[in-house]
C-alpha cells in the first residue's frame, strides 16, 4: 500500500492535483494495492501480507524488535524491524476513529515516528523505501500532521520512484506545506514534465494554486497571531489613555471664580493657586 487515499483529506488532496492524471493514478496507485487500508488489518497489510494477523502479535514483535534495538542500536535491519511492527500496531481500529486520530492513536503513530527517526539517524545508505512510503501515513494531516517529515519521507520515496509524476506532485503539494517554496517548486516543476503532455498546462495551474493556497494559509497564522499581540498592546494604550484622562481632568475648566462681578470658569489647579495666593 503506498497512501491511504479514502480519507476526506487525501481525497481533497486527489482532486487538486491528480485531475487529468487517471491513468498514472491506476497504474501507479490501484496498482499497488491502495484503499486496502484502515480497519482491522492495519495500515501495513499490503505491503507485508499478513491481513487479518492477531493485534497480540504485532505487540509481540513490538517487544521482540525493542530489546533487539537496544543491545544492537546500530543494527539497521532491527530498526526496520520495530518500524514494520510499530505500523501493524499502530493500524487498528484504536487508532483512528471517524476519521481522526484518537489519543491512543497519537501515541501509537508519536512511537512509529521516534523509530523512524532513529532510524534515520544511522544514515542509512538506502533508506527503506516501502516503510517510507507508510511513514507518509503516519506524518500526514490525518496522522501526526507534520509537513516536514511528510516531505522528508516523500523524498525518499520518490528517490525510488523517479519517474511518478503523482508522486513529485505529492512532494510539492507537502513542500508548499511545510513553507518550502524553493523545494516545492522545484517537485511541481518535474510532476508537470513527467506528466502526460496533453495534462501538463492543466497540472501546472493547479500546482500554482495549490502553492497559493498553502501561502495563504500561512499568513493567515501569521496574521492571527500578531492580530493576538496588537490586542495585548491595545489593553496598554486603554491603560494609558486613562491615565492621561485624569491628568486632563485637573487641566479642564471645571471650576469657576468670580472676578469684577462676572463668574468666570477655571480649572481646579488655576483656582487653587489663586485661593493659595491669596492667603499669603
Amino acid at each position: 500500500m503506498l497512501f491511504d487515499l479514502r480519507g476526506r483529506g487525501r481525497r481533497r488532496t486527489v482532486q487538486v492535483i491528480y485531475i487529468g492524471l487517471a491513468l498514472l493514478f491506476l497504474v501507479g496507485f490501484v496498482g499497488l494495492g491502495v484503499g486496502v487500508g484502515g480497519g482491522g488489518g492495519g495500515i501495513l497489510n499490503a505491503f507485508t501480507g499478513e491481513s487479518g494477523a492477531p493485534k497480540a502479535s504485532f505487540a509481540g514483535q513490538v517487544k521482540k524488535y525493542q530489546k533487539l534495538v537496544a543491545t544492537q542500536p546500530k543494527d539497521l535491519s532491527a530498526w526496520e524491524g520495530l518500524i514494520n511492527a510499530q505500523l501493524h500496531e499502530a493500524g487498528g481500529e484504536s487508532s483512528i476513529s471517524n476519521g481522526k486520530l484518537t489519543s491512543k492513536g497519537k501515541e501509537l503513530f508519536s512511537d512509529v515516528a521516534q523509530s523512524w527517526n532513529s532510524y534515520l539517524a544511522l544514515n542509512p545508505p538506502k533508506p527503506n523505501p516501502k516503510l517510507a512510503k507508510e511513514m507518509v501515513r503516519v506524518f500526514d494531516e490525518e496522522g501526526l500532521n507534520q509537513p516536514a517529515a511528510t516531505v522528508q519521507v516523500l523524498q525518499i520515496v520518490v528517490a525510488s520512484e523517479p519517474q511518478s509524476a503523482a508522486l513529485f506532485g505529492t512532494l510539492a503539494e507537502y513542500a508548499y506545506k511545510a513553507n518550502n517554496d524553493r523545494q516545492g517548486d522545484l517537485a511541481a516543476a518535474k510532476a508537470v514534465s513527467l506528466a502526460p503532455a496533453s495534462q501538463r498546462a492543466r497540472l501546472k495551474k493547479e500546482l500554482a494554486e495549490l502553492k497559493k493556497s498553502a501561502a495563504a494559509a500561512a499568513t493567515t497564522t501569521s496574521t492571527g497571531t500578531s492580530s493576538g499581540s496588537t490586542g495585548t498592546g491595545s489593553i496598554s494604550t486603554g491603560s494609558s489613555s486613562g491615565s492621561t484622562g485624569a491628568a486632563s481632568s485637573s487641566e479642564s475648566p471645571n471650576a469657576t471664580i468670580t472676578v469684577g462681578g462676572k463668574t468666570i470658569k477655571v480649572s481646579q489647579k488655576v483656582k487653587e493657586e489663586i485661593e493659595s495666593s491669596k492667603k499669603k
